[in-house]
């Protein structure tokens, strides 16, 4: 009896060794694919600035105008350095902040309902970006990131903080 709990410990921290060594490639996945689809998005509403002002007006979002830029340029900008994993958490941050505030004021109705219906929470336009955002905030950009890089090389000990996980 006493084996095969050992065995299954073995196993599981084999197992954990594992996961832990895939944690980097899945984290790299996450934000090239997350940082292209705000990229994207942001570049689009940057190309469409007054459709997206009139949709911020009839949301009733103070400064309209100056709020589409804002939101595309953080989306765009956002995007492409999440991609890169350069300010990571940083820009994670700031997307995540972006999307929070784009429940509040174009799918309020679903993150109403977070708790009594999750299905319409997570159908939301916001809830993947959302999520995602979270992920990189949390957990870092793994060390396939231009963050990484840099923390190895840096004698800060604010950047290290700021870029691992």
């Amino acid at each position: 009896m006493k084996s095969l709990f050992a065995l299954c410990f073995s196993l599981y921290d084999h197992s954990v060794k594992g996961l832990h060594w895939m944690q980097a490639p899945l984290l790299l996945l996450i934000r090239l694919y997350w940082g292209w689809q705000f990229a994207q998005a942001g570049w689009g509403k940057l190309n469409n600035l007054g459709h997206v002002t009139d949709f911020f007006a009839t949301l009733g979002i103070p400064a309209p105008h100056l709020s589409a830029v804002v939101v595309a340029l953080v989306e765009f900008a956002g995007g492409v350095l999440l991609a890169l994993g350069l300010g990571s958490r940083i820009v994670a941050l700031l997307l995540f902040l972006n999307m929070s505030v784009a429940f509040v004021t174009a799918d309020r109705e679903a993150l109403g309902q977070i708790l009594s219906d999750p299905e319409k929470f997570y159908n939301a336009d916001p809830y993947t970006f959302w999520f995602a955002s979270l992920l990189i905030l949390f957990f870092g950009p793994g060390w396939m990131a231009i963050d990484a890089l840099l923390a190895r090389y840096s004698t800060s000990d604010r950047l290290r903080v700021w870029t691992q996980r």
